[in-house]
C-alpha cells in the first residue's frame, strides 16, 4: 500500500496519541522486579492557557522520562495542578464568574494543551489541590501537627500586602515586595497560625550536604543563606529603673565592651513602654509612625539614612555597669534576632554612622596587630578580627579566641550564654481570602481553640460563598459555614475563616502522586517508599526558597508523623531557563506585538510609522507583547517542531532566545528526516543483512552510526545536553543524506542506510515522538517506538579506523606510528615525540619545529 510522502504533522500527532490513549501506554504500577525512576516537573497553576516557559520545562521531563523507560526503567511521570490561590480570585472577579468554575474549565483547556504536545504523563494520577479529597488530608496533617506543637496560632507582626488583602510568609516577600503582584508590603499586627519550621532548621541545613552533586549550588547557597545560621552569644542588659532586661543577640561578644548605646526596634514591645514612662511619648510615637511609612524594601537592602530617637531610658552594661542610652532605630528589624542591638559604632558600620549621627561615644575595643586605631581619627568601622583592647580582663586577647573567653564569662556571671540563631522564621499560613483550604479549628467560648475531628474531614470550602470585588474573603459573613459546634463540649462555636497559604498543598504533592487512588489516609507507604524520593524534578529557579525548602520541611515532618521514609524529596533538581524573545516599543504607542512593527521597523499601529526601538531579548511577558501562544506554534509547524527547537536553542539550565528562524529551521528538518524514510521506504524494507566486508563508505556510515549512538546516549544520560545530542542526531543525518546523493551504490548498501535511519528515528524519539513512530511503522517496526529498548552500541565499529604515520627528525624516518583517523594534529604530533627511538635523536638538541603533513608524515626539526 502506497504511503504518502508528505509531512502532515497534525494526521500523524492526532493519530498517535490517540493510539497511546487508548493503549494506555503511560501508566504505570509498582514493580520491586524494575528499578523505578520518579521525574516530575513542578505542576502548573491553572491559568488558562500553558506558555513557551511550561513548554520548555515539560519537554524536558517528558526527554528524561521516554529515555528512560526506553532503557528498561519504571518510570513515574505524573501530572496535576496547583489549583487553589489568588489568581483565580481575581480573574473569577473580573469575569463575574466563581473561581472553582474558572478553575476546572481551566483544568480542561490546558490539559487539552498538554495532551496536544504528546506528553507520556500517566494521567490516571491527575490530581487538583482544590479538590476536597486533596486537601482534606494535609488539613488532617494541620491537626497532627498542632497536637505536636508543630502549628500554632500568635498575634504578631505580619507581612500585609494591601492590593493582595492577604498576609504573606517572610519567604514570600522579595525585596520588600509582595512575590505575586509587586506591591509594597507593610507590616500590621493581627493573629495568625504558623507552622514551625525553625523546629527543623539545623536539619533542613546539614541535609544541605546531600543534596550537592544533585541541586544546582546556586540554589543550596540561596537556601544555606535564607536558612541563615549564625554562632554568638545572647546578652541581657537590665533596664535602669525596671525589672526587665533587652535581651541581645551578636556574633561579636568580643566587641561587648564597646557598648555605647542599645537599639530596639520601632516595633520592641518596650520601645513605647519606655517613651510613655520618661514622658517622650508623643515624639516617640511620630518617629514611629513615620517609620511605618519607609519602603521597607530599602530597610530590608539597607539602603536608607540611619534614624533614631532617644527613648529617655538606660540599660545598665552587664559587665561594666555603666549606663548606656536606649534608642529606637529604624535599622533594627522586630522579625530578626531578638529586635534589639548592642550598638558597637567602633566596629559596625551602621552603628558608626549612628554614632556620628547623634554624636555618641566611639569606644575602641578591637584593633590590627600591631596598630592603633584613635576613634576621633576614624572614617568607618573597623569590623575585621584583631587584637582586643579597652575590654578589662580579655585585654591582649586575639579577637577570635575572646568571643570564646567572653561567652564563658557571661554564662559564668549568670548574665548570657552562647547561642545560636537562624534567619529563618516560622511560616506564617493563615491566608485572608476565600480560594484556599479551610484551616480546620473552631474556636469555642468554652473549650478555646480546638481542632475540627479527624472523621470529620474535609471541612468543605463552601462553594456557595460569592466574591465582591474588595477581594476580601466573604467566609466571615457566611453563617452556614461560621457557625458550628464544639467538637469538644457541643457548645455552640464558630469555625476559623483564614484559609491556608497554596504553599502547604505543594509541600506534598509529590507524594500524593505516588497513590492518588489511595483513600484509607493520606499516603498509602508501601508505595510511596517505593516510589520517592523524586529522582529527578525540573523547575524554575525563582522557587529556590518559597516551595522547595517548604517541601523539604513538609517531608521531614511527614517523616517524623511516620507517612514517609525520606529525609530529603528531591535527589536531582533541574532549573531550567527562561524563555526570552526581544521587544519591540513604538515612542507613540508603547509595547508592540510583532506583527504591528512593518518589515522597515515602522509602527504599524493606527498608521503610526515611527521608527521602532527594538530592545533586547527578555522573559516573555504579555505586558511587553512578547509572548509567543504555543498553541499558534503547535497549529503552524506541529507539536514536534515545538518541542525541538525548545531542546536545541539551548542547553536546559541556560535562558532560550525565541528564534523564528530557528523554529522554521527545526520543522524543516523533521521535514527531511520524513522525506529520507518515505521517499526510499520500499528499498529500506527490502534491505538484507548487513555486509560482513563493507566498502570505505559504508564502514564510515556505520561507524558514524555507533559514534552517535554512543553520544547521544551520554549526552541524555550523563549531562542533560539535549542540544548537543540532537546535533549528533543531525550530522548523522546529514551522511545520510550525502550517501544516499552518490550514485554509485556498493554491495550491503541499503542495509547499512536503514541501519543508520533506524538509529536517527529511535534517538529522536524522546524529543520528538510522534514522528518518530509514524517513521518507526513506516520502516516495518511493530508495537510503539516507546517499547523498544535503546540501542546500545558496538565499541568495535565506533572506534575510528586508524592511520599509519611516518615520523621523521631532520627528514630522515626514525619511526612509525598508528593514530585513530579523527585523532587531532596535536595527538598526533604528541605521539610522534613520545616514540622511544625518536626521542634518543632529541637528547640534547633544541626542538625547533614539528611539520605535520595531513594523513602522511611528521617531521620534526632539532637543532
Amino acid at each position: 500500500m502506497a504511503k504518502s510522502k508528505a509531512y502532515k504533522f497534525e494526521e500523524i500527532e492526532e493519530k498517535w496519541q490517540k493510539r497511546w490513549e487508548e493503549a494506555e501506554i503511560f501508566k504505570v504500577c509498582e514493580d520491586p522486579a524494575k528499578e523505578k525512576f520518579y521525574v516530575l516537573e513542578m505542576f502548573p497553576y491553572p491559568s488558562g492557557r500553558i506558555h513557551m516557559g511550561h513548554v520548555r520545562n515539560y519537554t524536558i521531563g517528558d526527554v528524561i522520562a521516554r529515555f528512560l523507560r526506553m532503557q528498561g526503567k519504571n518510570v513515574l511521570h505524573p501530572m496535576g495542578w496547583d489549583a487553589f490561590g489568588l489568581p483565580a480570585e481575581g480573574a473569577a472577579i473580573r469575569h463575574g464568574t466563581h473561581p472553582a468554575k474558572w478553575t476546572y474549565e481551566n483544568i480542561a483547556y490546558m490539559r487539552q494543551q498538554l495532551r496536544r504536545l504528546g506528553f507520556s504523563y500517566d494521567w490516571s494520577r491527575e490530581l487538583a489541590t482544590c479538590d476536597p479529597g486533596y486537601y482534606r488530608w494535609e488539613q488532617l496533617f494541620f491537626i497532627e501537627m498542632l497536637e505536636k506543637g508543630l502549628a500554632y496560632r500568635k498575634k504578631t507582626l505580619v507581612n500585609w500586602c494591601e492590593s493582595c488583602q492577604t498576609v504573606l510568609a517572610n519567604e514570600q516577600v522579595i525585596e520588600g515586595a509582595c512575590w505575586r503582584c509587586d506591591s509594597q508590603v507593610v507590616q500590621k499586627e493581627m493573629w495568625g497560625w504558623f507552622l514551625k519550621i525553625t523546629a527543623y532548621a539545623e536539619e533542613l541545613l546539614e541535609d544541605l550536604e546531600k543534596l550537592k552533586g544533585g541541586w544546582p549550588e546556586k540554589v543550596i547557597l540561596m537556601q544555606k543563606n535564607w536558612i541563615g545560621k549564625s554562632e554568638g552569644a545572647e546578652i541581657e542588659f537590665p533596664v535602669e529603673g525596671r525589672s526587665e532586661k533587652i535581651k541581645v543577640f551578636t556574633t561579636r561578644p568580643d566587641t561587648l565592651y564597646g557598648v555605647t548605646f542599645i537599639s530596639l526596634a520601632p516595633e520592641h514591645p518596650l520601645t513605647l513602654e519606655l517613651a510613655r514612662e520618661s514622658g517622650r511619648e508623643a515624639e516617640v510615637s511620630a518617629f514611629l509612625e513615620r517609620m511605618r511609612r519607609l519602603d521597607r524594601r530599602r530597610l530590608l537592602e539597607g539602603d536608607f539614612e540611619k534614624e533614631g530617637i532617644f527613648l529617655g531610658a538606660h540599660a545598665i552594661h552587664p559587665l561594666t555597669g555603666k549606663k548606656v542610652p536606649i534608642f529606637a532605630a529604624n535599622f533594627v528589624l522586630m522579625e530578626y534576632g531578638t529586635g534589639a542591638v548592642m550598638a558597637v559604632p567602633a566596629h559596625d558600620q551602621r552603628d558608626f554612622e549612628f554614632a556620628k549621627k547623634y554624636g555618641l561615644p566611639i569606644v575602641v575595643v578591637i584593633t590590627p596587630p600591631g596598630e592603633e586605631l584613635r576613634p576621633q581619627e576614624m572614617t568607618q568601622a573597623y569590623e575585621a578580627p584583631g587584637v582586643m583592647v579597652n575590654s578589662g580582663p580579655f585585654t591582649g586577647l586575639e579577637s577570635e579566641k575572646g568571643k570564646r573567653e567572653v561567652v564563658k564569662y557571661l554564662e559564668e556571671k549568670g548574665v548570657g550564654r552562647a547561642r545560636i540563631t537562624y534567619r529563618l522564621r516560622d511560616w506564617g499560613i493563615s491566608r485572608q481570602r476565600y480560594w484556599g483550604a479551610p484551616i480546620p479549628v473552631v474556636y469555642c467560648p468554652e473549650c478555646g481553640i480546638v481542632p475540627v475531628r479527624k472523621e470529620g474531614l474535609p471541612v468543605e470550602l463552601p462553594l456557595s460563598a460569592n466574591l465582591d470585588r474588595s477581594g476580601r474573603s466573604p467566609l466571615a459573613e457566611l453563617e452556614s459555614f461560621v457557625k458550628t459546634s464544639c467538637p469538644r463540649c457541643g457548645s455552640p462555636a464558630r469555625r476559623e475563616t483564614d484559609t491556608m497559604d497554596t504553599f502547604v498543598e505543594s509541600s506534598w504533592y509529590f507524594a500524593r502522586y505516588c497513590c492518588p487512588d489511595y483513600h484509607e489516609g493520606p499516603l498509602d507507604k508501601t508505595r510511596v517508599d517505593y516510589w520517592l524520593p523524586v529522582d529527578q524534578y525540573i523547575g524554575g529557579i525563582e522557587h529556590a526558597v518559597l516551595h522547595l525548602l517548604y517541601a523539604r520541611f513538609f517531608t521531614k515532618v511527614l517523616r517524623d508523623l511516620g507517612y514517609l521514609s525520606i529525609d530529603e524529596p528531591f535527589k536531582r533538581l533541574l532549573t531550567q531557563g527562561m524563555v526570552l524573545k526581544e521587544t519591540h516599543r513604538c515612542p507613540v504607542h508603547g509595547w508592540l506585538y510583532p506583527e504591528e512593527v512593518s518589515p522597515e521597523g515602522r509602527c504599524r499601529r493606527e498608521g503610526c510609522g515611527a521608527p521602532v526601538e527594538f530592545g533586547s531579548p527578555e522573559k516573555m511577558s504579555k505586558s511587553k507583547c512578547n509572548v509567543v501562544d504555543p498553541g499558534e506554534m503547535i497549529k503552524r509547524y506541529g507539536a514536534d517542531t515545538v518541542r525541538l527547537f525548545m531542546l536545541f536553542a539551548a542547553p536546559p539550565e541556560k535562558d532560550l532566545e525565541w528564534s523564528q528562524q530557528g523554529i522554521e529551521g527545526a520543522h524543516r528538518f523533521l521535514v527531511r528526516i520524513f522525506r529520507l524514510v518515505a521517499e526510499n521506504r520500499d528499498d529500506l524494507l527490502a534491505a538484507g543483512d548487513l555486509p560482513t566486508k563493507p566498502s570505505a563508505d559504508l564502514r564510515s556510515l556505520r561507524r558514524k552510526t555507533h559514534q552517535t549512538i554512543r553520544k547521544v546516549t551520554e549526552d541524555i544520560q550523563d549531562r542533560y545536553r539535549f542540544n548537543t545530542a540532537i546535533a549528533a542526531i543531525m550530522e548523522l543525518t546529514n551522511e545520510i543524506s550525502a550517501l544516499l546523493n552518490r550514485k554509485d551504490r556498493p554491495e550491503g548498501f541499503w542495509p547499512v542506510v536503514r541501519e543508520a535511519l533506524e538509529t536517527v528515528v529511535v534517538l529522536l524519539s524522546p524529543f520528538v515522538p510522534h514522528i518518530c513512530e509514524e517513521l518507526w511503522h513506516l520502516l516495518g517496526g511493530k508495537g510503539f517506538i516507546l517499547e523498544r529498548p535503546w540501542p546500545g552500541y558496538d565499541p568495535q565499529v565506533a572506534t575510528a579506523e586508524e592511520i599509519e604515520i611516518v615520523v621523521q627528525v631532520n627528514g630522515r624516518v626514525r619511526g612509525q606510528v598508528l593514530v585513530p583517523a579523527e585523532a587531532s594534529d596535536e595527538e598526533i604530533k604528541d605521539k610522534a615525540l613520545s616514540l622511544t627511538n625518536v626521542r634518543k635523536y632529541l637528547e640534547g638538541k633544541s626542538l625547533r619545529k614539528v611539520i605535520y603533513v595531513p594523513k602522511k608524515l611528521v617531521n620534526i626539526v632539532v637543532g
